[in-house]
């Protein structure tokens, strides 16, 4: 039993013993002190007003009186209206310290038998992954990591989508202009090559577009369709798509290797398996140096064609109804979603039918009831619209459904295209970072005496604890900038200034050996206000891992760790450590050290972040 919960028992007696009422523990909200009030923990009396009949403030001064007296933890208290502010003993403080240290699982609750999918990634083969898959990537395994540290089974999945027009794009061009090269041949990582291809072939029809704009057939359009008010620059904007339908030699090339691949052409599937094979291959060296993997990896070329028979169980149940031109459909305009497509008059499925599909396959693989997709808020109107059906439909798993939707994230230079090739890759983020972290390491001078190889670690974790902490940093929900070098300030509200937490306390174990065998006690150290301060933060540890797995939001274990990591910080510059006054004050202190050095290593490792030992 911890404090906060032991104090909860004693609300619950001093209630009985003074007004003879029976209140349930889960009644009793306490909360931390504001800084600008005495003491440690407040207790709300509001909730009581009712059983016990009487106001809140003389409820409060009351049970302040009673604990003052009963209980040994409290020995002041202060009543502001109905809140009650309790200070806490010496040898209470001293009791958070001993049953942290004791507690080998107090950074992880207990297994509680449920299983959650979390579908992370999820990219596209004809392209590498860039600067917005990494904070897709980067929220999902730390959803993942936070989910697992409540007790679930996690089960990491994503769904590469490996089809398509998009696709067909890449193929063409490299069949057309690759003249035979490969990854190999060229010494350029796979889904780097096959998206070189994937820009080409948009350049070329770019090309294409621009000759068939003075074509006889292109000013007969411009003639018949073009409003008045209309430039004809913005009208052949605006047409491209059309042309590349209707009139692109280019278009229709790849419309049809699409089809070919539809029909199962060995010859088109060669190629397909090849270059998605190169695709793959270069997918898993990022996610090696981002430091995720996953369980289950499900595919759109296996994907695509189910949940028709969910829509046949619809149509027998009426949640879907099939119009005369045989499309099927679901009417949510009661929920303000409007109608919505399921199937394609010509039978083919939609996204949506897929979507059913996959998570009701999901949902026979693995039984999870739970599942959490991490997907940009672009298709926020495509989940709402997916959990709407799938509640609709009664599937078992309907009321588990959760969209971790996350806002675009940008350089300072601004948005990215990838037809353009103007996309960041995250390789070529990840080295960036890196290098930025050797460029203030080199600025520090304090690793430069180490062997190149434990060198080049140290600033592997700094470059992407600084990449990963800034990502996940910001709340989910809103949009970002992401500044490289502003990453790996050692000053701010990043990755680096919290490893520096850590590393300092490394370097103050390293020098206390000696003084760590002692047997003196140092429960007799008198805790000052910055060590009490971290230890109430340590206490909060679990608080917030629970409210982050509640609310999905890794941001809340990043903020943590940074409020550790300065308290820390102002600890160390207050408060000598190894020359304290007293032996006592020097092991308390280094205990203190210990477990905020292992609130960090936790906390950080929450986000996907490593902690170097020296920086």
């Amino acid at each position: 039993m911890n404090i906060k919960e032991k104090i909860s028992h004693s609300v619950v007696s001093a209630i009985e013993s003074i007004y003879g009422v029976t209140m349930p523990q889960s009644e009793v909200v306490i909360q931390e002190t504001k800084k600008e009030f005495t003491g440690e923990f407040t207790v709300l009396t509001f909730p009581f007003v009712k059983s016990v009949k009487s106001a809140p403030e003389l409820i409060a001064d009351q049970i302040g009186t009673h604990l003052l007296q009963q209980d040994e933890n409290i020995v002041g208290y202060n009543v502001l209206k109905g809140f009650l502010n309790l200070e806490l003993s010496q040898n209470a403080l001293h009791e958070i310290l001993r049953s942290i240290n004791s507690d080998s699982d107090y950074w992880r609750f207990p297994s509680n038998g449920q299983s959650v999918m979390v579908e992370f990634a999820s990219p596209n083969t004809n392209k590498p992954l860039h600067l917005g898959h990494i904070r897709n990537i980067l929220l999902g395994w730390s959803t993942n990591k936070i989910l697992s540290a409540n007790g679930y089974n996690v089960i990491k999945t994503q769904v590469v989508n490996n089809r398509g027009i998009a696709i067909c794009k890449s193929m063409l061009a490299w069949q057309l202009w690759g003249e035979g090269s490969t990854p190999a041949s060229t010494g350029i990582k796979g889904d780097h090559f096959v998206g070189d291809y994937y820009v080409l072939f948009e350049q070329k029809f770019k090309e294409e577009y621009a000759v068939w704009q003075e074509s006889p057939e292109a000013n007969s359009i411009l003639t018949n369709k073009k409003p008045t008010e209309v430039s004809d620059v913005a009208f052949f904007k605006q047409y491209k798509n059309e042309c590349f339908n209707n009139y692109s030699k280019l278009g229709a090339s790849a419309r049809e290797m699409l089809i070919h691949w539809e029909d199962s052409d060995p010859v088109t599937i060669a190629l397909w398996e090849k270059m998605n094979g190169w695709v793959y291959e270069g997918f898993d060296i990022t996610y090696a140096k981002l430091g995720v993997d996953f369980d289950k990896i499900y595919y759109e070329s296996d994907t695509y064609l189910l949940g028709k028979s969910i829509v046949d169980k619809g149509l027998a149940s009426q949640t879907f109804y099939r119009k005369d031109d045989g499309s099927v459909w679901i009417d949510l305009e009661n929920q303000g979603l409007d109608q919505k497509l399921v199937l394609r008059s010509d039978g083919t499925s939609v996204y949506i039918t897929q979507d059913l599909g996959t998570a009701e396959v999901r949902f026979e693989e693995f039984g999870v009831k739970r599942m959490v997709y991490v997907v940009a808020d672009e298709q926020n109107y495509h989940f709402q619209v997916l959990f709407a059906i799938s509640k609709a439909l009664k599937a078992p798993y309907a009321d588990g459904l959760f969209h971790l939707s996350y806002g675009m994230v940008e350089l300072p230079s601004g948005r990215m295209k990838s037809r353009e090739g103007t996309v960041v890759d995250a390789d070529d983020l990840i080295d960036e970072v890196i290098r930025e972290a050797r460029n203030m390491a080199e600025e520090r001078g304090e690793i430069g005496a180490l062997e190149p190889a434990a060198r080049e670690d140290i600033l592997r974790k700094i470059g992407m604890g600084a990449l990963k902490y800034f990502m996940i940093k910001v709340n989910p929900q809103k949009k970002m900038i992401f500044d490289p070098k502003e990453s790996v300030d050692m000053q701010g509200n990043t990755g680096p200034y919290i490893q520096n937490a850590y590393v300092r306390i490394q370097s103050i174990l390293r020098k206390s050996t000696d003084v760590n065998n002692s047997t003196v006690d140092f429960t007799s150290h008198v805790i000052e206000e910055a060590e009490k301060q971290i230890l109430l933060l340590i206490l909060q540890y679990k608080e917030v891992l629970a409210q982050a797995a509640k609310e999905m939001d890794p941001s809340a274990i990043a903020a943590y760790c940074y409020q550790l990591a300065k308290a820390f910080h102002k600890f160390y510059h207050d408060c000598p450590i190894l020359s304290a006054e007293s032996e006592s004050a020097i092991l308390f202190r280094i205990q203190l050290s210990k477990i905020v050095s292992s609130a960090l290593y936790e906390g950080m490792d929450l986000l996907g972040i490593e902690m170097p030992d020296r920086m």
